[in-house]
Formats: structure tokens, sequence, C-alpha cells
């Protein structure tokens, strides 16, 4: 953006008279001053402020212009620059770039992985037993965080930023609770897209990473809102998964909506690759994908009628074959390993005033999950304003909680600005034992 000069006229420093006008200097200063004296001076004033005036609007006028002819200048160029952006971008998302891999899966056939593996808890024993990796002792299993989004760029624009967000969010806290991270941005399987991606990359990341006790999936519109909070890892060593929902709503109710899967952990182990393997072929895309969505929606209460989900496909499985899954379940509800934002992101004020980080539960929510946004789509189920805003509060909500160690928070909920909430001091380690949250002290101290 061009900035236009600003120009003040300042005069010259003249004599000043005894009457407190002040003239240029003259012998006629030295004489008595009469009316034609005084007549004279006036109109040498009224001269030079005109001539001042005039000078300073040529200057203005000719910045004025110099901008606009510079402006107009690179109309042409900023217009070929985003041309040459969207023939890019267009390209990107091309799906004739490259030849495809092939038609879509027949019906008629069952989707597989490939080979089954049947013995997978022994070879991955036997592996850490070679690598000398030693699980148990006391400390917590290794837990790898897994997110992702569409290989292609937004359909909006603002999309990628809070993509972008959503990835620092993560990062923060995967850093502060020493937790690893992948963030995938490809399709391993073209039959499993969509809402399936994350069962082919799950599935392939539990095989090249034996050394890692759990997988956990979490979406990418989901925002960690609670910093200090930590998933209570021993509480789940009988069980295999690890889902928020809710056992009425799942066996009473049917409901479609009992269980979601924008934030689930997944056991490393043999029963994880079974159920995998059941799920998965109600996914590939095409006729396969839109039949199994009408049984699911026969079958679920409250079910729209679309092609089927990896939400709903989990939820029919686990009703319908209950005894061979549901021993190993776990519907988690008594904190929020998935939070509606809906019910949560206009309390996060009063979740400052009475509470503190640290609780996970409803007052003070762990993970705030934009269901139904999609800010990276071109439609979603609510207005994209408030959706954005609702999702600038829970990122800054837990921006805060991060910047709090420095010394820093946002202006406001709504504000990319920070501002300093403490001075600087000679005994900065103070700060580091009062405010760290890797040291344990993060819920014991107000936000």
């Amino acid at each position: 953006m061009g900035q236009q000069d600003s120009f003040t006229a300042q005069k010259r420093p003249t004599s000043a008279s005894p009457g407190g006008g002040g003239t240029l200097p003259t012998t006629t200063a030295l004489r008595p001053r009469g009316p034609r004296s005084k007549q004279i001076a006036k109109t040498f004033n009224n001269i030079k402020i005109t001539i001042l005036c005039g000078f300073v609007t040529i200057l203005v006028l000719r910045g004025t212009i110099g901008l606009n002819l510079g402006s107009q200048g690179s109309d042409p160029e900023r217009a070929q620059l985003e041309e040459e952006a969207k023939r890019v971008i267009a390209e990107i998302r091309s799906d004739g770039a490259e030849p495809d891999d092939g038609p879509l899966m027949s019906p008629n056939q069952t989707f597989t992985f490939g080979p089954k593996i049947r013995n997978w808890d022994k070879q991955r024993a036997d592996w850490m037993k070679s690598n000398n990796i030693i699980v148990g002792s006391g400390s917590n299993p290794k837990i790898l965080l897994v997110s992702g989004s569409p290989p292609n760029p937004c359909d909006n624009p603002i999309g990628d930023h809070y993509l972008l967000k959503s990835l620092k969010n993560k990062i923060d806290y995967c850093r502060i609770h020493g937790i690893e991270l992948t963030y995938n941005m490809a399709h391993l399987d073209k039959d499993l897209s969509g809402y399936w991606a994350k069962l082919p990359l799950i599935r392939r990341l539990m095989l090249t990473h034996p050394e890692i006790e759990w997988i956990w999936w979490m979406d990418s519109d989901a925002l960690f809102t609670d910093m200090v909070f930590e998933i209570p890892i021993k509480k789940y060593s009988g069980h295999n998964l690890v889902i928020h929902g809710y056992p009425d709503l799942l066996f009473d109710k049917k409901s479609w909506i009992a269980l979601n899967t924008g934030s689930v952990l997944f056991r490393n182990c043999q029963w994880t690759l079974d159920l995998l393997d059941t799920w998965a072929p109600m996914g590939p895309k095409g006729p396969t994908r839109d039949e199994a969505g009408k049984v699911l929606t026969g079958f679920l209460s409250g079910r729209p009628a679309f092609e089927a989900d990896d939400q709903s496909a989990l939820i029919y499985l686990l009703i319908s074959q209950k005894e061979r899954w549901m021993e190993k379940v776990y519907v988690e509800n008594s904190y929020y390993l998935h939070g509606f934002w809906a019910g949560l992101v206009d309390k996060y004020e009063e979740y400052v005033e009475k509470y503190h980080p640290g609780l996970g539960d409803e007052r003070w929510p762990f993970v705030t999950h934009f269901v139904g946004c999609k800010p990276c789509g071109s439609y979603g189920d609510y207005p994209v304003e408030k959706c954005l805003k609702s999702m600038e509060r829970a990122f800054n909500f837990a921006d805060n909680q991060v910047l709090k160690l420095y010394g820093f928070r946002h202006r406001g909920l709504l504000s990319p600005k920070i501002k300093r909430v403490r001075n600087e001091t000679t005994t900065p380690l103070v700060y580091v034992d009062q405010f760290d949250i890797r040291r344990g002290h993060g819920s014991e101290v107000k936000s």
C-alpha cells in the first residue's frame, strides 16, 4: 500500500515589529510608519502567504498525482500476479494432472488394506525386545498425536490461515507435554478419502512406529483449549479404544452422534488392526459408500441421508457387534476429549473468572471441536462469520495460556495483538517456577 506524504508549511523566521506583526526586514521599517507604509507591508504579507500556500498546494498535488499514477501502473502487474496465483492453485487442485490409479472399487468387492496381519502383538513385542525398548516401569506409554488436512489449497482462502493456527495450537500442546506429532497432507488410499482418510493413516503409523503405544487422532478443526490438562492414560490400561461419548445415547437411542471420532485414541495392537479391517469396508468412495450410507441412516436415529461416514460406521459396529468390540472400548465423558464448540466459546471469560486450566471438563474444556464449521471448504452447517470468530476466540484463549509464561496475553479473545502483563525482572526463574505449564504448576495459577 502506498503512503501519501504530508507536508506542513513553515514560515521563515522574520523580524518582529513593535506592533507584533511579522514583516520582511526592509529599510522602511526604520522610518515612521504611516497609512501608506502599513498598506504596503500588508500587501507584501499577503503576497508572501499566497506564494507559500501555492507552493504547498503544488507539492501536495504532485504527490497525489504521482501516487495515483504509480497505483495505476501497478494495477496490471497486480492483476497479473493474482491471475498467476489462481492458475497455480487451479493446477494444484486439478485431478487430471496425473493419471488416476484406476476405476472406483466395485461394490461387489470387499475392501482390504492388503495382506491381513494376524500376529501383530508378537511381532511388535519381538521388535521392541530386539531394540531394547522397555514398556512399563512406571513411565507413561508413548503417544503419537496425528492430525491432517487435504492436500489441496482450501476453497476459502482464510481456511488455510486457520489450519495453520490449528497446527500451531497442536504443536504447542505436544511441546508442553512431550508428545510426538505427525501432520498428514496426503491421501494414502484413493478409495478411503474424505471422512475415511484417517483409517489408512492410523494403520500405517501403527505398523511403522511399533514403539508408539497410542495413536491419538485429532481433527484439524479441533483445538486444545486446556493447555495444562493431560490425558489420564493409565486409566485405560485395560482398553484399546478411547472415545468421547455417552453410553445411553449409544445403546438406548442408537444416536448417530452418540460418539465423536474427531478426537480418539487407538492402542497399537492386534485388536485395533482387526477393528480397522472390519470398519474400513464401508468407506470406499462411490457405490459402496453410498449404499452403506443408506444402511446407516436406516439403523441410526437422527442420521440424515448421506453417504457413509466413519463416525456413523463405528457406532453401527459397536452396537451391532457389541460382544466383539465393546469390552475394549472406553466411552469417556468425565472430561472433554471432544467438546462441541457452540456451547463453549461464549463462556471463556467465565472460565477465566471462576476456574483455572488443568480441569479439562465443563469448567475449562480440554478440546473445543468446531464440528460443522468447515473453514477450509466452501460450505458448512453454520455461518462462516460465526465460525471464524469462534475459532479466533478459541485459539487466543488457548494461546493466552502459552503466552503467560513469557509475560504476555492477547488484548482480547478476538485480537491477534498481544500486550505485556508483567514487567521484566532480574529474577526470571521465579516466573518460570510459577507459570511454566511443563513444571506442573500451571493448574494452580488462575489465568
